[in-house]
């Protein structure tokens, strides 16, 4: 069976077409009657028809342009890296913002400690003030209670703080918490301790706020 098919370059597209299907369809017939005929030659004329027509419409012949598994494989590899990697930049700038949320608030309660020691350390002179009056006043008289009065008042402001004042007369010299003034000439007390108290010295907490002003025993 044999056929001729002439088409000229300027022809119509639809005719062309026509004439492709028409051609197919004899190739088909021609094969199917071979393989009835001999059995071994099925495969080849029908689908290179095919394969060329398809390639002509500019149509992929079927089983060929599917996505490969192994470039699906690494397009998911390379998204699951992306999103460890915002994940990563994420914790990371969650750390940061905590760092710098504590430091702020350190930053920020030293320098309200510092006020309030400014404040405290005001009060202190005018606790010296009330320990020179009374230390002058005579006991028992009007005045004198009433400076004891306000006297008690300041120390109890000052302790509800944590402000307490620590005795020194007696005890070791010790530069930690005492600032010595000059020594003096006793028998009552060993070489090297407090033996006069010029200025009473306090503690903040376990902090030493004001050292004590002594005179020390030589």
């Amino acid at each position: 069976m044999s056929s001729t098919l002439t088409l000229g370059p300027r022809d119509d597209i639809g005719k062309q077409e026509v004439a492709v299907t028409s051609l197919l369809a004899m190739c088909d017939h021609a094969v199917n009657a071979s393989c009835k005929v001999g059995g071994a030659r099925s495969t080849s004329i029908g689908q290179q028809v095919r394969r060329m027509e398809s390639t002509r419409k500019g149509r992929k012949p079927e089983g060929e342009g599917k996505a490969e598994p192994e470039n699906e494989l690494s397009e998911v590899d390379q998204l699951k890296s992306e999103l460890s990697k915002e994940h990563d930049l994420y914790l990371r700038a969650l750390a940061d913002f905590d760092n710098y949320r504590r430091r702020v608030e350190r930053e920020a309660e030293a320098a309200a400690r510092s006020g309030k020691r400014q404040m405290i350390l005001s009060l202190l002179d005018i606790i010296d003030s009330f320990d020179r009056a009374l230390s002058h006043t005579t006991e028992g008289a009007a005045v004198s209670e009433g400076y004891k009065a306000i006297y008690r008042k300041l120390l109890g402001l000052l302790q509800s703080q944590g402000v307490t004042p620590f005795e020194s007369i007696g005890e070791s010299f010790d530069p930690a918490v005492h600032e010595a003034i000059g020594t003096v000439e006793t028998d009552e007390y060993e070489t090297g301790t407090v033996a006069e108290e010029i200025q009473r010295g306090y503690r903040w907490g376990g902090d030493v706020l004001r050292p004590a002003r002594v005179r020390v025993a030589d």
